[in-house]
């Protein structure tokens, strides 16, 4: 097959790669001419993804995959266009679909019959009906379902694991009409590669939901369903540090019985998904009081790590406050929604100086972010675990000199590391 993959971002380019590896021809289309000439120079051009700079080598180099910012090189006579466009958002998660129309629209003017168009960005539900399709029909003069095919297929992985995500989790589609469906069938079958899954209650593979609109919802239900079980957890925490219990514990016993499944809490929900896709789906669903008081549950716990240090410290006017991480999860260079923005504004309310450390972030990155660096080994008077990096494991009160109170807002030190420091856990009464 010719395929053209629309977008080379952390989820785009691994795809490309994936539907190259299976012996088809893929085109792809990025607006950023830089990461065009690092893709066809076999470079990645963001770090991190297991396995993309190996196979974005092999693909390259045997002339499968290509890059151009021109869409009039991929589209045309294109057996399936995947679109992987980002969904941009404002603070409150208010969609802005401003560069998937402009994608979109591009793809139009030079779609030809015969082509599925498959959407993979998450978004509301009904969009691919009513939004994409008239502009695809009003660009091309074509008419869906006549002249060419639309699905929604959700992406659902994980940056820094996409390939073996690919494998791992079943291919949701959902077609506009029956044919469309069965297209994108034939297609994801042919460009993936699943695991045996003896869990699963049908085989893993591709499963047709029925309806684009299923697909989008699908997607939003999955991660709107951690971030109200995270919502719960916080507040289950939140509940233990003042009735003088570990609510780790709690959680532990709880999940010990197969009906339940409470998540971790934690100091902040970041990233592109879980903040975001609960109010995508509130965009649906403005009655949806539970997907929203979870939501502003989640995104009180930075305030909440605040009030706790300024519990353990004392004043923090004009405190050195080494914050530990910028990113948002662990392991990924990414800043999307990460809870270190709302901390560290937190912490300046309460007259702090808030000064930020993250392993994969350089001084400069960090005071583009518009964060005041902080290396390890300067004197600082107390830190707070923003991130779940690996090298925060090994912390000790040396690389931290002068701290007094050490907010764990990741779980991912003890208390006996730290002794004469006052060491406090969210969701851990203190003793």
């Amino acid at each position: 097959m010719k395929i053209a993959v629309v977008a080379l971002g952390k989820i785009g380019l691994p795809l490309a790669v994936q539907f190259a590896s299976k012996g088809h021809e893929v085109v792809g289309v990025d607006v950023n001419a830089a990461v065009v000439d690092l893709v066809n120079a076999s470079t990645p051009p963001f770090p991190g993804e297991a396995g993309l700079a190996e196979g974005l080598a092999d693909v390259v180099a045997s002339g499968a995959l290509r890059a151009t910012t021109d869409y009039a090189a991929a589209v045309p006579g294109a057996d399936a266009v995947v679109i992987v466009v980002p969904l941009f958002v404002d603070k409150e998660a208010r969609p802005d679909f401003a560069w998937m129309d402009a994608a979109t629209e591009s793809v139009g003017k030079h779609l030809t019959r015969g082509t599925l168009v498959s959407y993979e960005t998450t978004l509301p539900v009904g969009t691919t009906r009513e939004r994409w399709v008239p502009r695809l029909e009003q660009e091309s003069g074509l008419v869906e379902g006549t002249d060419f095919d639309v699905v929604f297929s959700p992406e659902r992985v994980l940056s820094g694991r996409i390939f073996a995500d690919l494998r791992k989790y079943p291919k949701l589609i959902g077609g506009l009409r029956e044919s469309g469906a069965r297209r994108a069938q034939e297609f994801y079958e042919a460009v993936l590669d699943f695991d045996e899954r003896s869990d699963l209650a049908r085989p893993n593979g591709v499963w047709d939901l029925g309806s684009a609109e299923a697909a989008e919802f699908a997607k939003l239900a999955e991660t709107t369903y951690r971030d109200v079980n995270i919502g719960l957890a916080n507040q289950f925490a939140r509940y233990a540090e003042r009735a003088g219990i570990d609510v780790y514990r709690v959680i532990e016993a709880s999940n010990s019985q197969p009906y339940s499944h409470i998540h971790r809490p934690g100091i902040a929900v970041g990233g592109h998904c879980i903040p975001v896709y609960p109010r995508l789906y509130l965009w649906n669903d403005p009655e949806a009081t539970i997907v929203r008081a979870a939501r502003e549950a989640n995104a009180g716990m930075p305030a909440h790590a605040a009030s706790m240090l300024e519990g353990a410290y004392g004043d923090l006017s004009g405190v050195r406050v080494a914050v530990l991480g910028a990113a948002y999860r662990g392991g990924v260079k990414e800043t999307a929604f990460s809870g270190v923005f709302p901390l560290v504004e937190a912490l300046q309310a309460r007259g702090a100086v808030p000064l930020v450390h993250d392993p994969l972030y350089s001084d400069d990155e960090l005071r583009a972010l518009g964060f005041e660096p902080y290396a390890l080994g300067e004197p600082v008077g107390a830190a707070v675990v923003q991130t779940d990096h690996a090298e925060y494991r090994d912390l000790t009160p040396e690389r931290l000199p002068g701290v007094k109170a050490f907010i764990d807002g990741r779980r991912v030190s003890s208390a006996d590391v730290w002794p004469g420091v006052v060491y406090r856990v969210i969701g851990v009464a203190v003793r």
